[in-house]
């Protein structure tokens, strides 16, 4: 699997972003999919995660209520929407997919995407 992460920009607090991640060569369908980020000099954080059939996602405490992820299985897509961008979301955003025993843990994803930076200015 392949996963092409696209989306990522400067913006200002307040301004919205649309991440997208095409995936090729896999099983898209049936794996769970999400992001996770990676502030400068800290550890890579879960973000949000979506199952295969994309009726159950979960999301951190730290955007829940601003983003949105959702997935197109007929395109093999994976998107987060995110609203009402804060300084704290600037970081390096990284799309996964896999089959996760723990959703929110970055080893349990067996595919990532080179990553998307984005950064959020006052």
């Amino acid at each position: 699997v392949q996963l092409q992460a696209s989306g990522g920009g400067l913006v200002q607090a307040g301004d919205s972003l649309r991440l997208s991640c095409a995936a090729s060569g896999g099983l898209f369908s049936r794996s769970a999919g999400g992001w996770f980020r990676q502030p400068a000099g800290k550890e890579r954080e879960f973000v949000a995660s979506i199952r295969w059939a994309g009726g159950s996602v979960d999301y951190s405490d730290s955007v829940k209520g601003r983003f949105t992820i959702t997935r197109d299985n007929a395109k093999n897509t994976i998107d987060l929407q995110m609203n009402r961008l804060k300084l704290d979301d600037t970081g390096v955003y990284y799309c996964v997919m896999g089959f996760p025993g723990y959703y929110d843990s970055p080893a349990d994803y067996d595919h990532w995407g080179q990553g998307t930076q984005v950064t959020v200015s006052s």
